[in-house]
């Protein structure tokens, strides 16, 4: 009986150092600065980094620091991944939540593919399974992975045009934070959730109705297929085209706002 409640003990004593090993290798990370090598690397690839005010650089870096030594890079078929693609898929990842305690908990792996890839999806309706080959840019699983094309990731930093692939398939993370990739993340504590449904249900709908009758839209098209993903095509424009969206869904932009606690329209 001694002997069981002493490994129980131990066990239980184990089990509290690892876990504030992990707390102190955490704040150590969150706390440690990019060289100055890796942070031109960061500017170079992600641009809309230096737009940032002063106090949040330094809360990206930390998470960058953070996610480089949660994730495992690999390259699909071959394709070999180096330091730039590492810092620039982490710098885009870590902007959705350099203000909040909102984290990528279970992601461990990204693979990525040297251009557009092809995926299978396998759907069914009954008794009735359909398999269907697409192509892809990218795609975000529950718990990961998040599989990437590196063309379009590249071209989605460069260019400010409210497309970016990283900001996409990580807004799909961030949702599914909740438990269900539905449109509704987790909130913070003063952050209404019936608020956030009364805006992106009757904002969903009108850009589902508008897309439906042929009319152009600031928010991507793909944004109609499904209400999660008309989240994850606003981030990308409230990220990269803040002033427009502001302009043509003020409350959609507040509501995230809120979300990310940042305000991109006052970046210089």
């Amino acid at each position: 009986m001694r002997l069981f409640i002493f490994l129980l003990l131990a066990g239980a004593c184990f089990l509290l150092y690892r876990h504030w090993s992990r707390q102190q290798t955490k704040a150590k990370l969150l706390a440690q600065p990019l060289s100055q090598e890796e942070r031109e690397t960061v500017e170079d690839a992600v641009p809309l980094v230096k737009r940032l005010p002063p106090e949040l650089r330094l809360q990206l870096e930390g998470k960058i620091n953070l996610f480089l030594n949660q994730v495992k890079f690999y390259g699909c078929n071959d394709f070999e991944i180096d330091d730039r693609m590492r810092l620039s898929i982490a710098a885009q990842a870590c902007l959705l939540v350099v203000n909040t305690d909102s984290w990528y908990d279970t992601l461990r792996t990204i693979l990525i593919y040297e251009g557009a890839f092809k995926s299978r999806n396998i759907e069914q309706e009954g008794y009735v399974i359909t398999e269907q080959e697409t192509v892809r840019i990218g795609e975000s699983w529950a718990r990961g992975p998040v599989i990437l094309s590196w063309e379009h990731t590249e071209k989605g930093a460069q260019h400010h045009d409210g497309h970016n692939v990283v900001f996409h398939e990580f807004a799909h993370q961030i949702d599914n934070l909740s438990g269900h990739t539905d449109g509704a993340p987790l909130l913070h504590r003063n952050h209404d959730f019936a608020d956030w449904k009364r805006v992106f249900v009757s904002a969903f709908d009108r850009h589902h109705n508008d897309v439906k009758q042929g009319r152009r839209t600031l928010i991507d098209a793909y944004g109609a297929q499904a209400i999660e993903e008309y989240f994850a095509v606003v981030v990308e424009l409230f990220f990269e085209r803040p002033i427009d969206l502001q302009y043509e869904e003020p409350e959609v932009y507040e509501q995230l706002s809120q979300l990310f606690k940042l305000d991109p329209m006052t970046w210089q």
